[in-house]
């Protein structure tokens, strides 16, 4: 039997390292950015808000798997979101699915009628593009093979709970980079650091970092992977799951083009 040659090894941002880094590709992001804004958005700033995606939905995962450990279960269900949220404020992202999942309903508010009976939420007339709950399912199979590369399942209800926030909170991510490119930076900019109690409270993040994303040179129509970054200080409160996806979004753009 002859020996196969090794295939050569692609280079590029479609390399090995680069595909790991996030299972959201970056045409589906550009899609979610089509729907929030007519500015083009850069190939590094692509990989950069799949990368941010990515991280924030990893730890959601890893919360939720450790909330059914000490259920003695392997499946994720819903009551394990509600659990890695209620137990870390950093995870509370993409909150206008709230609004329509029923995992979270009863928690934003529940109307009741003079007789005590649930009044329907009201139905939202269909628009021409796609919302980001609309289109939440875009999402299911990047989901899927995140689920898959953290050892876990799901149950249907959970995965629809994961496709949601993911997409809501991309969509808010791509509002917040328009308006980032259109002010010229971050206008508002400030920092909180948040801690466990019982842990120690994170180191703070280098100032000179936030300051250099709080000021922008370029075009005013595109986006670029710095205004990734200064959207994701906007999106994510700042503790540990900041840090960790400003830093791993900054490595999984180091190879790519900006164009």
């Amino acid at each position: 039997m002859t020996t196969q040659p090794a295939r050569p090894e692609r280079s590029g941002p479609e390399t090995a390292s680069l595909m790991d880094v996030s299972p959201f590709k970056p045409s589906l992001v550009k899609a979610v950015f089509r729907d929030v804004t007519s500015m083009h958005v850069s190939r590094s700033a692509a990989w950069a808000a799949a990368s941010v995606t990515r991280t924030v939905l990893t730890e959601i995962i890893d919360g939720a798997r450790r909330a059914a450990a000490e259920d003695a279960r392997k499946k994720l269900i819903p009551g394990d979101l509600l659990s890695a949220i209620d137990r870390n404020v950093e995870l509370e992202v993409g909150t206008t699915w709230y609004a329509h999942s029923p995992t979270f309903r009863g928690l934003t508010g529940v109307r009741y009628d003079a007789e005590g009976v649930i009044v329907p939420s009201r139905k939202r007339s269909r628009s021409r593009k796609p919302s980001a709950v609309v289109g939440a399912h875009r999402f299911e199979a990047g989901v899927k093979k995140l689920l898959r590369s953290q050892g876990a399942t799901a149950v249907p209800a959970m995965v629809r709970d994961l496709d949601g926030v993911a997409s809501v909170f991309l969509t808010d991510l791509a509002r917040d980079a328009a308006m980032v490119v259109r002010e010229g930076g971050v206008k508002r900019f400030g920092t909180v650091t948040l801690a466990m109690p019982g842990e120690p409270a994170p180191p703070p993040f280098p100032k000179d970092s936030l300051r250099a994303l709080s000021t922008r040179e370029g075009d005013r129509r595109t986006i670029g992977r710095d205004d990734i970054l200064a959207a994701t200080t906007i999106q994510l409160f700042g503790g540990t799951l900041r840090q960790r996806a400003l830093a791993e979004a900054r490595e999984a753009t180091q190879h790519t083009s900006a164009g």
